[in-house]
């Protein structure tokens, strides 16, 4: 539900919030203890809610971490459809780690880096992780048809899509397992322009 201009209402976003607060904590345990030596008691416990607000939020203990990935993929989706079409998608793709809300959640490095490790590393989180993935491709088609001029049911399109999720995704991983990281966005650009996904915008156009 929103309020005004697309904007999240104020009960959505305490909810966006929660959801965060709830996957933070749990990265946070799986880290520290192992994901199997984990509770959902001891993540709601942690996080100062309730088991039933837990359920609320979370079918399940490996769902704890799908938060993350939805709301990010939310704001570079924003960010991406509020920039100019003709931009090259690399360039865009960069400012959008520039947004206020990127830097919030990259504020704190090691934080970031634990909770990628953990949703890396645990079969039954990757899983969900793959599958967000899938529907990350799924919003970002939209936005992609219009930078494009293509066809949102068209191939290249999704093509372009599954090529810029991997992109970020490997970028992440390979800063999160790295001793001495890098700078996340100077990652993230040279993964785009290792993939060439401006001459893939290119050509997805025709």
């Amino acid at each position: 539900m929103t309020a005004g201009r697309g904007r999240p209402s104020l009960t959505e976003r305490r909810r966006q919030e929660t959801r965060l607060e709830i996957a933070e904590t749990a990265a946070a345990l799986f880290s520290e203890r192992g994901y199997e030596a984990t509770t959902v008691e001891d993540i709601a416990a942690s996080a100062g809610i309730s088991l039933r607000t837990f359920y609320r939020y979370c079918a399940a203990k490996e769902d704890a971490l799908t938060p993350v990935l939805t709301s990010s993929v939310g704001v570079l989706v924003q960010q991406l459809a509020g920039r100019p079409v003709d931009e090259p998608l690399t360039r865009a793709v960069r400012a959008a780690f520039e947004n206020a809300e990127a830097a919030r959640r990259l504020a704190d490095p090691d934080k970031a880096r634990r909770l990628i490790r953990v949703m890396g590393s645990v079969p039954a989180i990757r899983m969900r992780w793959l599958a967000a993935g899938r529907d990350m491709q799924d919003q970002l088609v939209p936005v992609l048809a219009v930078r494009t001029g293509a066809s949102a049911d068209s191939m290249e399109v999704r093509l372009l899509a599954c090529a810029l999720i991997d992109a970020l995704s490997v970028a992440m991983e390979h800063w999160a397992w790295q001793e001495e990281p890098d700078d996340v966005a100077e990652l993230t650009r040279r993964a785009l322009a290792y993939l060439r996904v401006d001459e893939l915008q290119a050509a997805a156009g025709g």
